[in-house]
């Protein structure tokens, strides 16, 4: 993983330095609420519902251990206990007092962290996929790409103030894990007689104005990926609104223009600087690649007895390998992934204790290092085969052995109104509600592969646009109503749900899923998953069985 230089460590420092002064001036009177807005804003910091809510940067969701163990020690000193774990692979504090968080960042800062640039009018958290560098289905680790992205774009001057927040994924496999037809700008890695290239999508995003990202650009070189994705910032810095927010997101701008027209002005502002400052070198690509080589494997064998002999002795060990572990690209190695979904526990929380639980496993497992993953959960990227008992022994102790990865409770879900001053209702409550109703792991490995996801409003934090049943919270004259919707992915496969029809209140959603996934199981052909159910025999079904009685 990518480790600081004295560059590094010097702009973080000093980063923590300015907003210790900006957080004294403002509790002292000397600072204005509206200025200092901004700057908290630009340091991850949000006022919400009950308390400040600090947001921390996790760059394309990888951790190492002992930043693990400082985040353990940070939630136990500055906060109740507990992390929350984002969509964008950040991870938020939902307690930390205002006076205090200069002093969190000080801590972050010690272990090569920060909350630079995780909200406001600028470019977020770099996110990538998860099992980068170890998938089976990798034309290229993307890692690297989105660290010179995210090199790139941290406190640069020109974009530091754009029209509306603003995000990038970046993805080297076949099998998109990274969503990346659903951001702002997303980067597909492919080669061409095994020469890299991109591809270049723009556009993106869910929100008030859920849209598929179109492809603008085909077979980029390496070296002028920055220029290019900066002359696709410059043309929206230029053309977006700045009057009206809710029109502001660059999808709107390459919506209003059409995808033809805006490609057409980023080529002429590229044209103007491609051969410019920000042309990639292949010694600066080099340099960063040199930060992600593999890891010291063992030469092991692919073939384990003991992991027979062990499933013949327990099914729950069984089920966690079906639906947990993932195959890798290295022979005797696994991908094994935590799902933060046990039932009664909000989706994507994790306590200190089981952050420093992870810490001791990656350290003793997986070379140090984790990943957050786009849907809440966690990855040790680099398991030996022959430990995947022991790892699983460790889980099932700490509670974080749910073999439901990818399964309906598996739920993608923001924090919703019980923190969130911009939620219109609670998605917390509603997501236990769906995980105890369907709380039988035969019955939920028989349904199949099913995305749920969840939000509290229609800024869509928790993806609903893209579940294959998506869940909106909405508000009806002060009263916390549900819209459902289905048919989306937000994967390779990229698609927005369609909305059933009226919506249900809170006690009434884990039967109206229920019903959905009554029709699935009714209509599907062999073992097809629910969204493939859906697309083959279209809404009616699902509305005639919700809605007629």
């Amino acid at each position: 993983m990518y480790v600081y230089d004295e560059i590094d460590q010097k702009m973080v420092d000093q980063r923590v330095a300015q907003f210790r002064d900006q957080t004294n001036r403002f509790l002292a009177g000397e600072l204005p609420a509206d200025e200092f807005q901004h700057l908290r804003l630009r340091n991850g910091l949000y006022i919400q519902r009950l308390a400040p809510m600090l947001r921390i940067a996790v760059p394309y969701g990888m951790l190492s251990s002992t930043q693990l163990r400082k985040l353990a020690h940070i939630t136990r000193q500055f906060d109740r206990g507990y992390a929350h774990l984002t969509t964008r692979q950040n991870i938020q504090l939902n307690w930390p007092k205002l006076e205090e968080v200069p002093d969190i960042l000080e801590e972050l800062a010690s272990v090569e962290m920060h909350a630079i640039q995780t909200s406001g009018n600028c470019i977020r958290n770099i996110t990538s996929d998860q099992f980068a560098g170890v998938a089976v289905d990798e034309i290229e680790d993307s890692r690297p790409w989105a660290e010179i992205i995210r090199q790139w774009s941290t406190f640069h001057p020109e974009f530091n103030w754009l029209p509306r927040k603003f995000k990038i994924a970046v993805t080297g496999a076949e099998k998109d894990r990274a969503a990346v037809q659903v951001h702002d700008i997303g980067v597909r890695i492919s080669r061409d007689a095994g020469i890299t290239q991109f591809e270049i999508l723009v556009g993106g995003g869910l929100g008030r104005t859920p849209v598929i990202g179109p492809v603008i650009k085909q077979g980029l070189e390496p070296k002028h990926l920055l220029t290019y994705l900066e002359a696709i910032l410059r043309v929206y810095n230029r053309y977006g609104r700045r009057d009206n927010k809710y029109k502001a997101r660059i999808k709107i701008l390459v919506r209003a223009m059409t995808p033809e027209v805006f490609a057409e002005k980023v080529e002429t502002e590229w044209n103007n600087i491609k051969d410019g400052e920000a042309t990639l070198t292949q010694s600066e690509i080099d340099r960063v690649k040199g930060h992600f080589t593999a890891p010291d494997y063992e030469e092991l064998e692919d073939l384990v007895p003991d992991i027979d002999d062990r499933i013949t002795d327990n099914s729950g060990f069984s089920d966690w390998l079906q639906q947990n572990v993932k195959s890798h690209k290295q022979s005797g190695y696994s991908i094994v992934n935590l799902a933060l979904k046990t039932t009664g526990t909000p989706p994507g929380d994790v306590t200190d204790e089981q952050l420093e639980l992870i810490a001791d496993l990656a350290d003793k497992f997986s070379f140090g290092e984790v990943r957050i993953t786009h849907e809440q959960n966690i990855t040790l990227a680099d398991v030996p085969k022959k430990d995947l008992h022991s790892v699983w022994l460790a889980l099932v102790d700490a509670d974080l052995a749910s073999p439901n990865l990818g399964l309906l409770t598996d739920i993608i879900c923001c924090p919703g109104g019980d923190y969130c001053s911009l939620a219109n209702a609670k998605s917390i409550p509603v997501a236990e509600a769906i995980q105890r109703k369907f709380d039988d792991l035969d019955y939920l490995h028989d349904l199949g592969e099913l995305d749920l996801n969840i939000s509290g409003c229609m800024n869509a934090c928790g993806h609903h646009h893209v579940g294959n049943i998506g869940i909106l919270g909405v508000d009806k004259k002060g009263q916390e109503f549900y819209q459902v919707s289905i048919g989306g992915s937000g994967y390779e496969d990229a698609t927005l749900a369609k909305i059933l029809g009226p919506s249900f209140a809170q006690d009434e959603i884990p039967d109206v899923v229920q019903k959905l996934v009554d029709v699935h199981l009714k209509n599907r052909q062999g073992q097809e998953r629910f969204v493939d159910t859906y697309r083959r025999i279209g809404i009616e079904p699902f509305k005639k069985s919700v809605y007629s009685s």
